[in-house]
This record gives structure tokens, sequence and C-alpha cells, in this order.
């Protein structure tokens, strides 16, 4: 292979594979996940799964109110989504 392409392939790589960050704040200022989630549900979220993600998220995947197939990163400290993907 060109050693040009290897080199623009491995540049590029970083990037692709970047995690969404959300905060730098320390977790003892994070809200609380059980309540959190709790807040989610209510609002009609079915939560298939949640974790914390490398980039300091809550990250949620499952259905929004409107039983679309959803996958939401939010700021653990304001509870904002940061980024979001949801199917049809």
């Amino acid at each position: 292979m060109n050693q040009m392409f290897l080199l623009s392939l491995l540049l590029a790589a970083p990037a692709s594979f970047a995690a969404t960050q959300c905060t730098n704040v320390d977790q003892a200022q994070w809200q609380d996940q059980d309540k959190f989630q709790s807040e989610l549900k209510a609002e009609g979220y079915q939560i298939k799964k949640f974790k914390v993600t490398s980039g300091n998220c809550y990250e949620i995947y499952g259905f929004d109110k409107a039983g679309k197939k959803v996958e939401i990163y939010f700021d653990p400290v304001s509870g904002k989504p940061v980024k979001s993907n949801v199917e049809g």
C-alpha cells in the first residue's frame, strides 16, 4: 500500500473514533444516575441500556415517548442532551 495513504488513514482514525465529550466536571457534582433515569422514564422514555461513557456522558439506548428508537448522550451535570440519534 502507498505510505501516504496509510499515513492519511492513521491520521483520520482518531477523529472518527473520538468519544462525545459532555463534561469535565468532577463526578461528585453529577446528577444521581438512578434519579436521572427515573426522570427520563417519567418523560416517557423506555431505557433499555444506560451507561457512563468515556467522554463523561450519561448515555441511553431505548425508545422515546413516540416509540422511536433512540441513542442519546446527556450532560450528567445539567441533564441536557449533547448528542442524539433517533431512528425513523
